[in-house]
Formats: C-alpha cells, structure tokens, sequence
C-alpha cells in the first residue's frame, strides 16, 4: 500500500499532522517507536501554557489530541525507521519488520534528553539519575535530590520536586536562568528549594544508587561533594536525527533545516516540531508545524 502520508512520530506535531492530514482527505499514517502518543509531552507533569486548557497534564493532553485522531479515522503503526530511500514519486521507509511506501513523509521525530557526559552518569542511570522528574519523582519523597538546568524544563522539574522532596537544590551552569520570569517567581518563593548559580556538575557518586554528586564553582574555582539522593538532568535536547544520514540537510547541531513551511532539502520530505530549526520549541509551536506540514503537502499535491 502506498498512502499519501506517512508522519514518522506522534508528539504534538505528528498527532496535529494526522488531524489536519485526515481531514484534508489524504490516506495518512502515523508511524511510532512507541504504543504511547504524545512525545516528550508525556513526561511534563503540567503545561500552563497552551490555549485554553490551563494546568492541563501532558498525558490529559496527548490523550485529547490521540483521541481525536481515532475519532477521524487516523491509521497508526509501531516501528522504527533505521532509514528512507527516497524511490522519487514515492519513499520507503525500512523498519526492522517492515517497509512502509508513502508519496511524502513528514518527520516529526522530535528530539531527546541531552546528557551531561560527567562519571558515574551511564552507571547510576535509572539508580538516582534520572531525566523525567514526573516519570520518577515519587521514587524520591521525602528525600534529598538535585536538579540541573536553567531553562523551562528544569525549572519545572524543581518545583514539581519540591512538593514532596526534603530538599531540591537547583544547579545551572550560569549566574542567571534562561526558564520564563514566572516559573522564576515560582522557584525564589519556594523555601526547600536552594539555588546555585555558576556551577557545574563534575560527577556523580554511589555504588548502587547516587549518593552524591561533586560539584565546581566557574567563579570561585571550588569543588565539594553535595549528599543527594538523586539527580535530574534537564540540559536541552538533541534532535532525533541519526537515521536521516544524508537525506535531508541539517544544521551545525542536528536539526533538520526548514522553515514555517516545514519544507526541507528534499522534495517531498517535510520536519515538524522540535526536530526542524526553530526559535521556539514547544508544544503550541509543534502543532502549528503539524498543520503547516499537511498545508505544504496540500500544495505539493497541486503541482
């Protein structure tokens, strides 16, 4: 079978393309590594901002967005795409059970936690390390834990930590943070939450589980060991590109280069969401791609 669409991830930007695919008439696919919808959404314990549902959980919202794909009659499969040969009216993409053909694509892959590269961090993942404050959080009541990151994410990592944790020390590498000036008010008004500007994290320690972490001071030049229970790394993402290859050109970082038209350096191959050059990643920006994506295609077909 040959469909006219096939969307390779159902973040918000997948899902809104098999929205906007669907009811655009086109036979459309949305093709997933996983059998839960929604992307990186689904580790956000709450988003506050998308238009009209304030304080909505990421789950609750890649629940409405899935569901409303289902109810227009969006197909969906599980799989990974090791790769695309571009067949020129058509494009295969190879996955280890099976091949699927499609007259365009969209990759809406979105991206993945960057890490910190420090000792100890592969050893003591998923034992203290973690990069989801709501997937594991409640692992840590009660108890001592780290957060790293000056943007959006780990600002709300630590405020969510800090409901139940004894005590959430905020570590970024700079002496001010890049998060919105509200989750900044949020974070200064919490008590158990302790701030440390300039620092970076030099490794983590514990045998079987994080029992520490070794810090240094950019200003001062000081190290020193911080008792922790557990660490949560929040330091930006790097975009889900590796199985492109040469397909589609990328930036200096990985991204796939495309503007609001989601086009990229292939006819017939379109980015949406966090995997396209963009100033703004989020989950509002993500569905506005979906759309695009399709209104592209839409063209395309017009040809």
């Amino acid at each position: 079978m040959i469909y006219d669409v096939i969307v390779l991830g159902a973040g918000p930007a997948g899902l809104a393309a098999g929205i906007y695919g669907k009811r655009a008439g086109f036979n459309i696919l949305v093709l997933d590594t996983s059998s839960l919808s929604g992307g990186q959404i689904l580790n956000t314990y709450e988003i506050d901002n998308y238009p009209g549902f304030p304080g909505v959980s990421g789950t609750q919202l890649a629940d409405a967005m899935k569901t409303h794909c289902e109810k227009l009659g969006v197909e969906f499969a599980r799989g990974k795409v090791s790769s695309i040969i571009d067949k020129g009216e058509t494009k295969e993409l190879i996955t280890k059970k099976q091949n699927f053909e499609a007259k365009t694509v969209i990759i809406a892959t979105g991206a993945s936690n960057r890490k910190l590269g420090c000792p100890g961090e592969e050893d003591l993942s998923g034992l203290g390390v973690s990069y989801c404050a709501t997937c594991d959080g409640a692992f840590f009541k009660d108890k001592t834990v780290a957060v790293v990151g000056g943007g959006d994410v780990a600002l709300e990592d630590a405020i969510y930590l800090s409901r139940f944790c004894t005590k959430v020390y905020l570590i970024h590498r700079r002496d001010e943070f890049r998060g919105a000036k509200v989750l900044q008010d949020k974070v200064n008004s919490i008590d158990n939450i302790e701030i440390i500007y300039d620092t970076v994290v030099n490794s983590i320690e514990g045998t079987a589980s994080v029992e520490s972490i070794n810090i240094h001071n950019n200003k001062t030049e000081e190290s020193r060991d911080l008792k922790v229970d557990g660490i949560f790394i929040a330091v930006g993402t790097v975009p889900n590109t590796g199985f492109l290859s040469d397909l589609v050109a990328v930036d200096s970082k990985g991204y796939i280069v495309a503007d609001e038209t989601c086009k990229t350096s292939r006819e017939g191959i379109y980015a949406a969401g966090d995997v396209r050059t963009k100033q703004l990643r989020q989950v509002i920006t993500a569905t506005a791609d979906g759309a695009n994506a399709i209104t592209s295609i839409q063209y395309y077909f017009q040809k």
